[in-house]
């Protein structure tokens, strides 16, 4: 399976961003779809995730001002973020959770390549 994320880059604060992120490969079913980040010397974070049947759930960080989707028929997930602020800035991370085929058991994770997003002041 591989994921490819896109549509981070550099905006001021208070702007928007779109970042999309389609799954392809042996894929039955997508269980969750998630959106992590990662700032210069911080841990990983989670920043949303979504399941199939569209639970949603937003960091507090982020709750007001992102908002995440998916398409199940397409295997993509967007993160739309709106009013974003210099604390946002970090490389965002795709991350998906896969049944391979039908009846299976075993559920496997997958990680995008990451894609910058910078906010400057």
């Amino acid at each position: 399976v591989q994921l490819q994320a896109s549509g981070g880059g550099l905006v001021q604060s208070g702007g928007s961003l779109r970042l999309s992120c389609v799954a392809s490969g042996t894929i039955f079913s997508i269980r969750t779809m998630a959106w992590y980040r990662q700032a210069p010397g911080k841990q990983r974070e989670l920043v949303a995730d979504i399941t199939s049947d569209g639970s949603a759930n937003h960091a507090d960080s982020v709750k007001g001002r992102f908002t995440i989707s998916r398409d199940n028929a397409k295997n993509t997930v967007d993160l739309q973020m709106n009013s974003l602020k210099p604390e946002d800035t970090a490389v965002y991370y795709c991350y998906v959770e896969v049944w391979k085929v039908a009846r299976s058991t075993i559920l496997l994770d997958y990680w995008g390549q990451g894609t910058l997003v910078t906010v400057s002041s």
